[in-house]
């Protein structure tokens, strides 16, 4: 399967070039095609040829076209580009009629609207004995249950996706002509193979109508038929409109689609099946399960969509582009509760997907990779209630209980949901496919592959080792005795949860200590873990119980305004409820090494995890080298202990710190580049970087300038705050990406005291 994104252009109408424009059939879609088309400010010829004369005349009245008429061997030879807006039953009379008219095609681009690919691309074939280069087949996303030229709407393709389906030998010129046609009426033209538009539409398109058609027509025959139409609510109205289309198309439609309508009606009907059962018994878990699942796949897809964050199923959504513009100076002050912790919240949805029970979760992240974590399991069969204002309710299934997911599961940007769920995907009974966006197809895999591959899965990744990842099910993993190359809590944690479904004890070292939410947790949920120094084990076959999980703030976005406050003078910030496990306060001892004025209040335990209030006030920073032994404690900190180090006086040095190379950027490099547009003296190893900082407060510590942040929310947050002593404002690009771990930085960053504006799909 190929699909490629093609952004939408600029470009209107009065740019195209075509000199002649025929609309084989003037219907809905045929003639709002002219009418945008002519808003648009084309003035060439656009003609139509249509069986039915008084159309022709009406869209000649309209303004719509110039002429036209029955014949279409008189008007072929006229055009430049041939549009077949024609039911799809009559594809094959139409080019009949073109292959006897047009000797030569390599001058004329045809293309098509149709809602069945592959039918039309072998009628194709079997009329002109071969695909013309400058056959572009295509399919706009839009319509209307009303028909015929005077419905004619040119607005009908703004902001609608139109999806082009080009074969291997399309003509390159012929491809660029069509993909502008419809650029010129505000469509977001998408590029994708004949097959998977087939089973795609058949899914989202063709059954919706095939059920909206039976239920009208179930319910009309009943006695009782006009009380339940007088009586229906809106979302009955709102569902069964597009019964209002119309039939012939409708027919044509599944009789040229019919293997993927029937496969898609085969799905549905084991789905009704499934939840008629769950109804007959009264197995509550069962509708919940499905119902909650439905109305957050609604939820989740429409937001995420939205952002252009999340790229739909099959990556059919272009990455939006949000750049931050932060003005220098300002001052940071406040108190702030920043969001959950990802790592926590990321464990306690698989933890309690697995547990016997049901799982109440406070403080839960209702970030975008968190929410693909809940979605993710949703689609195996979890029943979850919310996230309502970050809490979860999560009714276990049991380690043995997830069902087999209906495609890939999708994690968004997040690393360590990959690597954790391929670990617990490893035990299942059922094959599955992990895909993430593109920054996280990116990152290498083989870290938790070749280890898992030793436990006895089976695993294939993409070239270089990198996601997608597809683990066949049923394998008999044993546990193993490992040393990890690299210290890496994704990694450990991954060998754990596949070790919950081992035979045997698995045993994991670690060179350095890493973070140990997944032990804690574990032991949590009744499952223990033991540990001695640097090693780590379970014995597999044991069971989960529920329990409750109080999630504390990420002391990963703490940092920012941890390091905003260590480096404006004046400042006063205190964050409340921080997660300070010890494996995860590299952060405060660097910054505390360094000379920042920070103290820790209303220290507690909860669920495990140690939490406080932390309040950093300004004091004058000094660089240092940073202890190898701390780099681990904080791997993600480090792009704001950058800047931290920007404004301490003298070097600070880091090594050690290879890790970072492989997150959602080469962070060392990315955070160089952008010191370096920033002035700040600096030298990169391969393992670390020197930072010569400014150290005086009575000055800017640096410039302005552009930043790349190369689509990390890290790089994006980290140059945020740099602004805060800069002498000029701080342009960053490629700030999508920020909602995926703190959905609320820009509310914040701006409470504290800066100023800075947000310019984009996300404004």
């Amino acid at each position: 399967m190929t699909l490629t994104i093609q952004q939408q252009g600029c470009l209107d109408a009065t740019q195209l070039r075509e000199p002649c424009i025929l609309m084989v059939g003037l219907g809905l879609i045929g003639g709002s095609l002219a009418a945008a088309l002519r808003q648009g400010g084309f003035t060439q010829t656009i003609i139509a040829c249509d069986p039915d004369s008084e159309e022709v005349q009406r869209g000649i009245n309209m303004g719509l076209i110039n002429a036209g008429g029955s014949c279409l061997a008189e008007l072929a030879p006229q055009a430049s580009m041939i549009v077949l807006a024609v039911p799809v039953l009559a594809m094959e009379s139409v080019m009949r009629e073109l292959a006897k008219t047009l000797s030569d095609f390599s001058t004329v681009v045809i293309t098509d609207v149709g809602s069945t690919k592959a039918a039309i691309r072998d009628c194709a074939r079997q009329v002109f004995g071969y695909l013309p280069s400058t056959l572009v087949l295509g399919h706009p996303i839009a319509g209307s249950e009303k028909s015929g030229v005077a419905a004619a709407n040119p607005r009908l393709y703004l902001d609608h996706k139109v999806i082009l389906t080009p074969e291997a030998n399309v003509d390159v010129d012929a491809l660029e002509r069509t993909r502008q046609l419809w650029q010129a009426c505000g469509a977001e033209v998408i590029e994708m193979d004949v097959e998977r538009h087939d089973q795609v539409l058949a899914r989202t398109s063709h059954l919706p109508h095939l059920l909206a058609f039976s239920l009208v027509d179930t319910l009309a025959r009943q006695d009782q038929r006009l009380d339940i139409f007088r009586y229906a609510a809106g979302g009955f109205r709102d569902f069964t409109r597009i019964a209002g289309s119309d039939p012939v198309m409708w027919r044509d439609i599944f009789i040229a689609n019919r293997e993927a309508v029937l496969a898609s009606l085969d799905d549905f009907e084991a789905g009704l099946q499934r939840l008629r059962n769950a109804v007959a018994i009264g197995d509550s878990d069962a509708m919940l399960a499905t119902f909650d699942r439905a109305s957050h796949a609604r939820h989740y897809f429409d937001s995420l969509i939205n952002k252009t964050s999340y790229q739909a199923e099959y990556h059919m959504q272009p990455q939006g582009q949000v750049t931050y513009r932060v003005q220098p100076g300002g001052s940071a002050q406040g108190q702030l509760r920043v969001p959950g912790d990802k790592s926590i919240s990321h464990r306690s949805i698989m933890l309690g997907a697995l547990a016997q029970g049901v799982t109440e979760v406070k403080g839960f992240l209702e970030g975008e990779d968190s929410l693909a974590t809940l979605q993710a399991f949703r689609e195996m069969g979890v029943a979850i209630e919310g996230p309502h204002q970050g809490n979860v309710t999560i009714h276990g299934v049991g380690m043995q209980g997830l069902k087999a997911p209906s495609g890939p599961l999708y994690v968004g940007n997040s690393g360590t949901a990959m690597r954790l769920f391929a670990g617990l995907l490893a035990g299942q009974a059922f094959d599955s496919e992990l895909t993430g966006d593109g920054s996280l197809t990116r990152r290498p895999m083989n870290r938790v592959a070749d280890p898992l591959r030793k436990m006895g899965a089976t695993i294939d990744t993409a070239e270089g080792g990198r996601p997608p990842l597809k683990i066949r099910g049923g394998a008999p993993l044993k546990g193993i005795n490992y040393l990890m190359p690299m210290a890496s809590a994704q990694v450990k944690s991954c060998l754990l949860l596949a070790g919950l479904y081992a035979d045997g004890e698995t045993r994991v070292r670690e060179p350095a200590p890493t973070r140990d939410h997944t032990e804690r947790m574990l032991n949590g949920f009744g499952y223990p873990v033991a540990r001695e120094g640097d090693t780590c084990w379970l014995e597999g076959g044991g069971q989960l119980t529920a329990g409750p999980i109080d999630v504390p703030s990420d002391i990963s976005s703490a940092t920012f305004f941890l390091v905003a406050a260590a480096i404006t003078p004046g400042s006063d910030i205190t964050l409340e409820h921080v997660g300070i496990n010890p494996t995860r306060i590299g952060v405060i001892n660097i910054l505390t090494l360094m000379g920042a004025d920070l103290e820790l209040g209303n220290q507690a335990e909860v669920g495990g995890e140690p939490v406080a209030d932390i309040r950093i006030r300004y004091a004058p920073l000094k660089g240092i080298d940073i202890p190898v032994d701390q780099v681990p404690l904080a791997i993600d900190e480090f792009p704001a202990l950058f800047i931290a180090a920007a404004n301490a006086e003298g070097v600070t040095r880091l090594r050690g710190a290879e890790e970072l190379r492989v997150k959602e950027s080469d962070r060392i490099q990315a955070m160089a580049d952008g010191l370096a547009v920033l002035g700040v003296e600096h030298q990169v190893v391969e393992d670390g970087i020197d930072i010569t900082g400014n150290g005086e407060a009575a000055r800017a510590s640096y410039a302005g300038g552009q930043i790349n942040s190369l689509g990390d929310h890290r790089i994006a947050m980290a140059f945020t705050i740099a602004a805060l002593r800069a002498s000029d404002e701080i342009v960053i690009e490629d700030c999508a990406n920020v909602a995926t771990s703190f959905p609320n930085f820009i509310e914040l960053a701006t409470r504290i005291g800066m100023t800075l504006n947000v310019e984009g799909k996300d404004e």
